[in-house]
């Protein structure tokens, strides 16, 4: 299928083949229809699923359509678009540029951590369009600045995202200012209970259902790889890595603000140029770093889950998780990022022992075992036993670099109790998308932060808690 087979009109199809856009992904292909019939949408989507123009394709072509046939005002905010991160919404905005440049309608975004004059001025102005973060909009509706009396179509995305934020409070002062009548899209990658509830609250009854690349699955394009190492030998193992210059452009995933910005400070003493981007950094600053790392004047990005949820980069060659998520389905998202659209790419993950059971996790719910990387100078094998067949010996493929083991760490027996994973035939059985049932959350869990960029309290709570 091809974009001339939706029933897209001119303008719209002349931008996206601007754009170098022939063939849409899976979830473009159900939900546009959909979306132009007017039909609420309940969409269960990933990242990297092509999702953003699923629903900005559609969205712009209703609202051309609706303002030629009624001969409507401009200026009138028509479409909210409720996301819960800065760069998210940057994305979001850029995209509606981009396939709607030929109709003439106005979008702006709206978030913290920046000045609010340039987006009241352009409210003042007029739009058709807002993308926005919670915090931010419930500040502007309270100091009049954001009229949604007029509106025809509200789209809640990243659903399970806000509420690992604690955005979901807010989220319920916005919706009773909505219209009743309305179009409304609901995106999530996951569905636990919680966002079930919410999406039955303020969708039609039996609304549209598409779901697509359900998250226990990782690409076939991605070569994906674990290097066993000591907690306090991973900054060296990844400067070893980052000698390898076909690692051309590396995304690198650090559990905690202060963890990313650790792995830049030691990256910088081995005159590795890199930034980090996470809710402590300014706005501005956060922009420069995404622009230099898409230019690619930047080739190392260190960030956190939630900054990264909007970073969408071609040709990313590798993702290092530096530490990995106690979260599994978190591992799928993070390594979605390289390998798209056909492309291969490598997914590298450091193990170190207080991490194995994450591995284990990591493992069960794509269902396949990891290559273990041995041939590095910087291996162990305390944590070897969770990544055994059945008492089988470990893979050990060539390391990326070409580098013999480091002499003499000779491989210990497996100790006692240590219980063997990864085996397909163990895999849990999931349901709603591959939601996980709910369990409590490492102590060093994600950042909270609100759409101002404050920091709110770390939160303890597994997914499904708001608060």
């Amino acid at each position: 299928m091809s974009f001339d087979e939706l029933n897209l009109v001119e303008p719209i199809l002349r931008a996206l083949h601007e754009e170098g856009y022939t063939t849409p992904t899976p979830i473009q292909q159900q939900a546009i229809p959909h979306v132009l019939e007017g039909h609420d949408l309940l969409g269960v989507a990933q990242t990297g699923t092509g999702k953003t123009a699923a629903f900005t394709v559609p969205i712009l072509q209703t609202l051309s359509q609706r303002a030629k046939l009624q001969n409507q005002p401009s200026g009138r905010i028509r479409c909210l678009v409720l996301t819960p991160t800065r760069e998210l919404a940057i994305q979001i905005g850029e995209s509606f540029a981009a396939y709607g440049r030929h109709l003439g309608l106005r979008h702006t975004v709206i978030f913290g951590g920046v000045g609010q004059m340039p987006q009241t001025n352009a409210l003042k102005r007029g739009v058709e369009v807002l993308i926005a973060t919670p915090g931010r909009l419930l500040d502007l509706m309270n100091q009049g600045f954001v009229d949604l009396r007029h509106l025809e179509i509200f789209v809640l995305d990243e659903a399970d995202r806000m509420l690992d934020m604690g955005f979901i409070h807010d989220i319920k002062r916005i919706l009773p200012k909505l219209p009743a009548k309305r179009q409304t899209l609901f995106f999530s990658a996951t569905m636990p209970a919680q966002i079930q509830q919410l999406a039955d609250s303020i969708l039609r009854p039996n609304p549209v259902k598409v779901a697509v690349t359900p998250v226990s699955s990782t690409a076939d394009t991605v070569k994906q790889a674990v290097y066993l190492v000591e907690k306090n030998d991973k900054a060296a193992l990844l400067e070893h890595l980052l000698e390898d210059k076909n690692i051309r452009r590396v995304l690198v995933f650090a559990r905690t603000k202060h963890g990313a910005d650790r792995v830049v400070k030691t990256l910088a003493k081995a005159n590795i140029a890199a930034e980090a981007i996470h809710g402590n950094k300014s706005q501005n600053h956060r922009q420069r770093a995404l622009s230099s790392f898409k230019a690619g004047t930047t080739r190392v990005l260190v960030a956190t889950d939630i900054a990264a949820r909007g970073i969408d980069v071609e040709e990313l060659t590798h993702v290092i998780n530096y530490e990995l998520p106690n979260e599994p389905e978190t591992y799928v998202h993070r390594i979605g990022r390289t390998g798209r659209a056909g492309a291969s790419g490598v997914a590298l993950s450091f193990c170190e022992d207080e991490e194995r059971a994450y591995l284990q996790d990591i493992q069960k719910l794509i269902k396949r075992q990891l290559d273990v990387v041995t041939d590095h100078p910087y291996r162990t094998t305390s944590v070897a036993p969770v990544l055994l067949h059945g008492g089988g010996p470990i893979q050990r493929p060539k390391g990326p670099a070409g580098r013999p083991p480091r002499p003499g760490r000779e491989p210990r027996a497996p100790r006692a109790g240590a219980e063997a994973s990864g085996r397909s035939g163990q895999a849990t059985p999931r349901t709603g998308g591959g939601q996980r049932p709910e369990r409590a959350a490492s102590p060093r869990g994600g950042e909270r932060t609100d759409g101002s960029g404050q920091d709110r309290r770390s939160y303890r709570g597994g997914r499904g808690n708001g608060r």
